[in-house]
């Protein structure tokens, strides 16, 4: 009789976390995980004590994606900081549909955080900068472009739209700039 083969836990995540890029997060379960790697269920929860906490660590992995993603598309890219980090949003969107509905689109628990809210100080520091504003304007205007950012990430996560990359920087560069004019106090305020 051959010797069962051993399945790492990092074998039983990566596995985790690609049914979930090829059928969504309601798609994991312990049957199907395990078809995918092609043994019984045991290995997962040799490794899991529950699918609960299989199901976080698949949000890490995907969330740990996600930075990796946007360091790396930062560091390759011509633009300001700040537009940066919305393109790297709507980029991921893009080439990462379900993880980004994954991460950006779910309903949250009670207290739990969502993953822009760790960055949300940092972004709207960049956002100051290039805008030259401070204080709870800052705060306001980068809301106001977040709100931009993610719906055109929605809308290419979904399939609702089908826009390319200069497309999207163009829209962002004139939503900045029409957001900045407004807080330049060119424009009312309401």
């Amino acid at each position: 009789m051959a010797a069962p083969v051993k399945i790492s836990e990092d074998a039983i995540l990566d596995a985790a976390l690609e049914l979930v890029r090829d059928r969504g997060f309601d798609a994991l379960n312990a049957r199907a995980l395990a078809k995918a790697l092609g043994c019984s269920t045991q290995p997962i929860f040799k490794n899991y004590s529950s699918m609960e906490v299989l199901r976080r660590a698949v949000l890490e992995r995907a969330l740990e994606r996600y930075h990796g993603f946007v360091a790396d598309f930062m560091a390759a890219s011509q633009e300001p900081p700040y537009k940066a980090i919305g393109l790297a949003y709507v980029e991921f969107a893009r080439k990462e549909p379900a993880l980004f509905r994954l991460l950006f689109m779910r309903s949250r628990r009670v207290g739990e955080q969502s993953p822009e809210a760790v960055d949300w100080p940092d972004h709207t520091a960049l956002a100051g900068t290039a805008a030259g504003l401070s204080g709870p304007a800052t705060e306001r205007f980068h809301l106001e472009m977040w709100a931009v950012v993610h719906g055109l990430a929605v809308m290419l996560a979904t399939g609702y739209l089908d826009l390319d990359a200069e497309t999207v920087s163009r829209v962002l560069s004139d939503v900045f700039l029409g957001v900045k004019y407004k807080w330049e106090g060119s424009y009312e305020r309401n």
